[in-house]
C-alpha cells in the first residue's frame, strides 16, 4: 500500500482517505484488514474522525490508536480477519485485557478506539456489522475519588523543594493553574500574560479559556527562559514530563501517583479554600459542575479528624 503512515501531523494522513473514490477507499480499508496493517487502519479511523468533527485531544488520539493496534495484533494471535470478526471474538478481547491487568478506564478506551475503527470500516462500505455493538468490559468498582488521588500539600511542597526551574513551572501549572497534562506541555509563551497572572488555556475540544496564575507561578514562570510566543513553556511530550515527575518523587520520597494528580491537588486546594463549585469548575475547565464534586470528596477531612481523636 502507498499509504502515507502516521506523522507527527495526526492529520496528514486523512488527506488521501477522504480524498478517494468511494469504490477506492473500499478496496484500500478491505486491502489493510487483510494485511492486519494497524497503521493503515489507524489512518482511516482518524480520517473518519476528521470527517465527522470529533477528532479529539491527542491523549484521546494516543489512546484509541493504541486500541485499534490492540485489537489487529488480537485479531492475529487468535487467527480471525477483522471483516469475520464476531461478538465472541469482541468479548474474549476484553476479558483477556482484564485478565493481564488494565484498569477499565483503560479498557473502556481502548473499546472506544476499536469502535471508531469499525465505524470507520463501515463509512468505508468494508463491512456492514459491528463485533463491538453489544461489548461491555466489566464495571468499575473502585470509586473515581478512591482511584484518582491528589497529592497532599505537603508532597507538593516536597516536590518543589527538589525541583529545577523547569520542573518547578510544571509542578505548578499542574498543583496550582490546575492545568491537564495536555495542556501544561502545549501552553506557548504568547498564551500567557505575566504582568496580568493569567494564562489562554487551549483545553478539551479546542476550548479556551483563561486561567488566573498563582504568585508563585508567575515567578516561576519568570526564572525561565523565553526565545518567543510559539515557543512552548514545558518543551516536552506528556509522557516525558510524566518521567521527569515519577523521577522527582523517587527523589523527594513521595508516592507517583501521576501528572494529573497534580490537577487533582488544585480542585481540592480551591475546596479547602471555600470556593464555590462552579469557581472551580471554572479555573479547571469542567464542562459540567457536578464534575467538580469529586473534589470535595478529597477535601472533606472532618471523618479523618474525628477519628483521630476517638
Amino acid at each position: 500500500m502507498t499509504l502515507a503512515r502516521y506523522t507527527a501531523d495526526p492529520l496528514a494522513p486523512t488527506q488521501e482517505w477522504l480524498g478517494w473514490p468511494s469504490d477506492e477507499r473500499r478496496r484500500r480499508a478491505v486491502a489493510a484488514c487483510a494485511a492486519r496493517d494497524a497503521e493503515a487502519l489507524w489512518s482511516l479511523t482518524l480520517a473518519h474522525q476528521t470527517r465527522r468533527g470529533g477528532v479529539g485531544s491527542p491523549q484521546t488520539l494516543r489512546k484509541y490508536r493504541l486500541g485499534v493496534r490492540r485489537w489487529t495484533e488480537f485479531c492475529g494471535l487468535v487467527g480471525v480477519g477483522l471483516l469475520q470478526a464476531e461478538p465472541e471474538q469482541a468479548d474474549l478481547w476484553l476479558r483477556r485485557m482484564e485478565a493481564e491487568g488494565l484498569k477499565p478506564l483503560s479498557v473502556g478506551v481502548y473499546l472506544a478506539g476499536a469502535r471508531a475503527l469499525y465505524r470507520a470500516l463501515r463509512w468505508a462500505r468494508a463491512v456492514t456489522h459491528d463485533p463491538f455493538a453489544d461489548a461491555k468490559p466489566q464495571p468499575d468498582r473502585v470509586r473515581p475519588h478512591d482511584k484518582r488521588q491528589p497529592y497532599s500539600e505537603a508532597q507538593i511542597a516536597a516536590l518543589l523543594a527538589l525541583a529545577d526551574e523547569d520542573m518547578r513551572a510544571l509542578i505548578l501549572l499542574g498543583a496550582d493553574a490546575g492545568l491537564r497534562a495536555t495542556e501544561i506541555v502545549t501552553l506557548r509563551w504568547g498564551d500567557v500574560d505575566l504582568p496580568g497572572a493569567t494564562a489562554t488555556v487551549t483545553g478539551k475540544s479546542r476550548k479556551t479559556r483563561r486561567v488566573i496564575l498563582s504568585g508563585s507561578l508567575v515567578t516561576a514562570l519568570r526564572a525561565l527562559v523565553r526565545v518567543g510566543p510559539e515557543q512552548r513553556v514545558i518543551g516536552r511530550s506528556p509522557e516525558a514530563a510524566r518521567l521527569r515527575l515519577r523521577k522527582l518523587c523517587a527523589q523527594a520520597g513521595v508516592p507517583y501517583l501521576g501528572l494529573h494528580a497534580l490537577r487533582h491537588s488544585a480542585g481540592t486546594r480551591l475546596i479547602r479554600a471555600g470556593f464555590a463549585l462552579q469557581d472551580v469548575a471554572e479555573h479547571l475547565g469542567h464542562s459540567d459542575v457536578a464534575t467538580a464534586r469529586i473534589y470535595g470528596k478529597w477535601a472533606d477531612d472532618k471523618l479523618r479528624d474525628f477519628f483521630k481523636g476517638q
